[in-house]
């Protein structure tokens, strides 16, 4: 057998999207050039991988065999290539991180070694709520996610990376029971949190504003606007500068966790993987050395 990587990758495809057409755009190739290179892989096997029924592409028994196998053996065969890229630092390709707005104070960290070390790597990093992020991860847009809740609906694999607190905060000023309670938008991990909280503990129907993004409800709590439950990985500075104060309250801090996430019917890039790789054996010394800080947090910044 003489086959290629090249017509295992579109064989793949072809298997994955049952269509030529659909398989053409999404390699970003022609109709022709895909049918050439199904003929090519086909003529390799004696028995037939698809078939014509209709109008319509189908794989035969055969050909789902075949692709479970070609399948490994493209990803062994595609990771020793970039093994090798890596280690001569030519590792190259787009690895796609969706974050919620808070993990922007956090992804950074796990990222900036990762990317000196393979500077052939372009990183698309998009910071948004937590909906948008698992709505890209839905839609397969992304290689992994930043989130602090774990999704119901989505089967996903998950590695921990950092704890994330959360304090009710205010700018220290008057009575902080008798302010408004600020919180973020519909569909924000942090709102849900928030929400959760005061249902248990009351809030006494007090007055609620809404805002868009962390930063507005942190400048807003500086501004005297009211109080709110803020991740404290985002406010370092204003706790040192004492803008910004801890108000002590039973039940606080609430803890989650900052994890990355990934469809667990996913597969993975080589960049992808390497970069999972990276996180799984220099997580704790990121952490120790950029976050001690906060883990050792119980109340104020010294």
């Amino acid at each position: 057998m003489n086959y290629t990587l090249n017509q295992i990758r579109v064989y793949l495809k072809i298997v994955e999207t049952e269509s030529i057409t659909k398989a053409a755009e999404e390699l970003y190739m022609t109709q022709p050039a895909v049918s050439i290179q199904l003929k090519n892989f086909q003529d390799q096997f004696e028995v037939p991988l698809t078939e014509l029924i209709g109008r319509k592409l189908h794989i035969t028994e055969f050909g789902y065999e075949i692709a479970e196998i070609a399948e490994k053996a493209f990803l062994e065969l595609e990771n020793l290539r970039f093994k090798t890229l890596e280690f001569k630092g030519l590792l190259s390709g787009k690895l796609k991180i969706s974050s919620a707005s808070t993990g922007k104070y956090v992804i950074p960290f796990f990222l900036s070694e990762f990317l000196q070390t393979a500077p052939g790597i372009n990183l698309v990093l998009d910071v948004t709520n937590k909906s948008r992020v698992l709505e890209s991860l839905k839609q397969n847009e992304i290689d992994f996610a930043i989130v602090s809740v774990i999704p119901k609906d989505l089967e996903v694999e998950e590695e921990k990376l950092v704890e994330n607190k959360l304090f009710l905060v205010s700018d220290g000023k008057g009575n902080p029971k008798k302010k408004p309670l600020i919180f973020r938008e519909e569909g924000s991990a942090t709102r849900q949190e928030m929400e959760r909280y005061f249902q248990q503990h009351g809030s006494k129907d007090r007055k609620k504003l809404e805002l868009t993004s962390n930063e507005a409800v942190k400048q807003a709590v500086v501004a005297g606007l009211g109080n709110s439950i803020v991740p404290l990985i985002g406010i370092k500075n204003e706790l040192l500068n004492q803008s910004i104060h801890i108000v002590p309250r039973r039940g606080l801090p609430l803890k989650t966790d900052w994890r990355l996430i990934w469809l667990k019917s996913k597969r993975l890039s080589p960049v992808a993987q390497a970069y999972l790789d990276y996180i799984r054996e220099h997580k704790e010394e990121i952490i120790e050395k950029h976050f001690k800080w906060y883990e050792d947090f119980e109340g104020e910044i010294s």
